[in-house]
């Protein structure tokens, strides 16, 4: 069974902001941001789910999480040093 998911989330303004974050995490040094294991083989070949999909993925959802407390606790747990 899929997942249903708000698309209306990925065109807000917030997903917008909450997306460049993330983006921004993944390029810096001080956070672990690889890429996971996806069982979705058709949208990801190699089965790997980048950083950024994963987490937008989880916030379209699961509506009923607060994004900014999300983001900041996922900046909390990938902090390296």
């Amino acid at each position: 069974m899929a997942v249903k998911k708000r698309s209306s989330f990925f065109l807000s303004e917030e997903a917008i902001e909450i997306k460049k974050t993330l983006t921004q995490m993944t390029t810096s040094n001080s956070y672990k941001t690889s890429s996971t294991y996806s069982a979705n083989s058709e949208q990801y070949p190699d089965n790997l789910i980048p950083f950024v999909d994963k987490h937008m993925n989880y916030l379209s959802t699961h509506p009923s999480t607060n994004p900014r407390h999300y983001i900041a606790n996922l900046q909390l747990m990938t902090r390296i040093g």
